[in-house]
């Protein structure tokens, strides 16, 4: 166009009026402009009566704390394009929005408030803190619902629900009851993932795994009970070891075949273990034989179980070692570390310590260590719906592009783990 153009172009609306088009393109005035226009005129409600084959979907509801990030945009977009993709084929759209209350995070941001008003939730109550939380959510829990509307994203927002509401709440009771009488939720004692700072049982998938260049590995010696030698076990938490119950070696071991049965006098408890045999033990790590703790360790759990090992839990929720722990009762966890291998020194049984580079898992709110725990929990029996997954992607149901994921999906269903889904929360 010619140089001479003007900032404004006139142009001639449908009545014959003279209206000013912006040079430049304004995304901001122009999007907000029309997406009220769209809710105003209720483009995206669906209407039980209207004719049209019906469409609906819910919105994988986003936590009311968050903020919008990529993955939400990549997700809405697709459900978006699926929900006027269809509108446009004359079907009856229902896109259901909503938003998850976030039970950790939201407690974490509510229990923030209360700390700068000198006050923790033990304070208040539990009436009344849940009385905070749903004040803070009327207040600020709007942010990422705003920020779906500037996506353009054409939801049915006067259906809009919160996963706290009464009635969601009610159909939550209803699934729960219903997958226990179907065998697929059960309550037992295993070991869970366990953060101290929150106080809640927390699932394979809210941990965070962090790389710890300044790890350690500690070499421990444990003399036999009988007198005649002694045996020397790697960990990288000997804090636990005041819990042991049991060492392990593997049984093709040569060098402590002649061990497996006896017992060895564990240190600072002066407490008789046994030496058992299984096949859990890597003989490449470390000296080739582990301390067993079971109520501090999941696959010393296993093993516990299997030798039917007694099972000594030495912390409480709080990470503070308790009464079990002996002279080192009321220290934190980080504090009995150091005690511990301090007085592992002084009796020169502590032969080596060594660099270790390893993963340690964080909660995934507050970044606090989490502690393997035993603990009794509500659990999702996780093999059925596992084999059911994989069955559908064996017989073509369903299908993984590019199709050499498929390895993966595999390894990852036939070594899942059975999901822990209670909360300690309030």
């Amino acid at each position: 166009m010619s140089e001479t153009m003007t900032e404004k172009v006139k142009v001639t609306d449908s009545n014959d009026q003279l209206q000013q088009l912006d040079k430049n393109y304004d995304p901001a005035k122009i999007e907000s402009k029309w997406y009220e226009f769209w809710e105003e005129k209720q483009c995206f409600a669906a209407d039980p009566e209207a004719e049209g084959d019906p469409f609906s979907m819910v919105i994988p509801p986003p936590n009311v704390t968050g903020s919008l990030h990529m993955g939400h945009a990549l997700n809405n977009l697709l459900q978006d394009i699926l929900a006027r993709y269809h509108r446009q084929q004359g079907r009856n759209v229902l896109w259901m929005p909503g938003t998850d209350h976030a039970g950790i995070a939201t407690q974490n941001v509510v229990e923030k408030q209360l700390a700068a008003e000198g006050l923790g939730r033990h304070d208040v109550g539990r009436e009344k803190f849940i009385e905070r939380v749903w004040q803070w959510r009327e207040e600020s829990g709007g942010t990422i619902i705003n920020q779906l509307k500037r996506l353009g994203s054409s939801c049915d927002w006067k259906r809009e629900r919160f996963t706290m509401d009464a009635g969601l709440s009610t159909a939550v009771r209803e699934v729960f009851v219903s997958l226990y009488e179907d065998g697929l939720i059960y309550q037992g004692d295993y070991i869970i993932n366990w953060c101290p700072r929150c106080h809640t049982a927390l699932s394979d998938l809210e941990v965070e795994f962090e790389e710890h260049n300044d790890g350690k590995l500690w070499d421990l010696e444990y003399p036999l009970a009988d007198g005649l030698g002694s045996i020397i076990v790697s960990t990288t938490r000997p804090e636990t070891m005041l819990g042991d119950t049991a060492v392990a070696v593997n049984g093709s071991d040569e060098r402590y075949r002649d061990m497996i049965g006896k017992e060895v006098l564990l240190p600072l408890m002066n407490r008789k273990i046994p030496i058992v045999a299984d096949n859990y033990v890597d003989s490449e790590f470390g000296s080739g034989a582990v301390k067993i703790t079971p109520a501090h360790d999941a696959n010393d759990f296993e093993v516990g179980s299997r030798h039917q090992l007694e099972i000594i839990k030495v912390m409480d929720e709080a990470g503070v070692m308790n009464d079990n722990a002996g002279p080192y009762v009321g220290l934190t966890r980080e504090e009995c570390r150091k005690q511990v291998v301090a007085d592992l020194a002084k009796l020169n049984l502590l032969p080596a310590i060594k660099d270790y580079q390893h993963n340690v898992g964080h909660c995934y709110r507050c970044q606090t260590i989490i502690e393997p725990y035993l603990s009794n929990q509500w659990f999702v029996k996780i093999k059925p719906l596992a084999d059911q997954a994989m069955a559908a992607v064996r017989n073509g149901d369903t299908r993984i592009i590019p199709q050499n994921w498929e390895k993966t999906y595999f390894n990852w269903m036939e070594n899942i783990r059975d999901w822990c889904v209670s909360r300690q929360i309030w």
